[in-house]
């Protein structure tokens, strides 16, 4: 069973381990550097208004930060266990966020994804995110690639 709450300091590294998995990889998220423990408290548990984790009984699978960046919009950024991927684990992260951001107020929510991401465009798609623009070049990897920045819209 899957249950959300959110992130607490204590969660760091289990969530560090998700994110830099990630990064190895490659292709799935627009951080090409993975994360010291102070380089990751000041993005994703100093910065964010909502920071969520999900967990089966034993572990954290995920986690899913959303931004403040004005005018009602929220920014937001998922990462889920890729070793070891547990079904509906994006879904659970995504209403947890959501019910928090609807509490909050404000416009929309706002999903940033490189459009090399594949899989990031397929899951904001499927949980309902709407294409809004392109910001084109907007994202220039660490091999001199130029990738553009799709922004997907769900209104609260």
């Amino acid at each position: 069973m899957l249950k959300t709450r959110p992130m607490t300091a204590e969660d760091m590294p289990a969530c560090m381990e998700i994110v830099n998995f990630t990064i190895a990889q490659g292709g799935t998220t627009a951080y090409e550097e993975p994360f010291t423990e102070q380089s990751f408290a000041e993005e994703f548990i100093d910065g964010p208004a909502i920071s969520t984790v999900v967990k089966t009984s034993d572990r954290i699978v995920g986690f899913q930060n959303v931004f403040d960046i004005g005018d009602g919009l929220y920014s937001i950024g998922s990462f889920t266990d890729r070793r070891a991927p547990v079904k509906g684990a994006g879904r659970a992260l995504f209403n947890a966020t959501l019910a928090a951001c609807r509490v909050r107020g404000g416009v929309a929510i706002l999903a940033r994804i490189t459009s090399d991401n594949d899989s990031g465009l397929g899951y904001y798609g499927h949980m309902g995110f709407a294409d809004d623009h392109v910001i084109p070049g907007d994202v220039t990897r660490k091999d001199g690639s130029v990738v553009d920045r799709i922004v997907k819209r769900y209104p609260l």
